[in-house]
């Protein structure tokens, strides 16, 4: 493992961690629910960051399949948060076109 490749593994640790440390805190003292929606996407785009650090270590295979020939866990872990973000992007929308009328 070349030293860019572990000063690459362990910045997506450090600002995750962080990051979902932060909205960890967020989520005990709001219960707005399309912060609650970033936060879980936040929280689901670190264990995606764990996932793949324990796949290049070799602890976890990152080759799971869900769906055999379908779908992998890599696959649902990289589009989860994703998922999330747009739920809480779309509640906002929602509050804001309503405010308007």
């Amino acid at each position: 493992m070349s030293a860019e490749h572990l000063v690459f593994i362990i910045s997506r640790l450090v600002f995750g961690a962080g990051s979902t440390f932060l909205a960890i805190i967020l989520w005990s003292r709001t219960r707005d629910t399309a912060w609650m929606f970033i936060v879980v996407g936040t929280i689901f785009r670190y264990g995606q960051i764990m996932f793949d650090t324990f796949g290049v270590f070799g602890v976890v295979k990152s080759e799971l399949v869900l769906v055999p020939g379908y779908l992998g866990i890599d696959t649902v872990l990289e589009n989860l948060p994703y998922v999330f973000f747009m739920i809480a992007f779309i509640i906002m929308i929602r509050r804001t076109f309503q405010k308007w009328r």
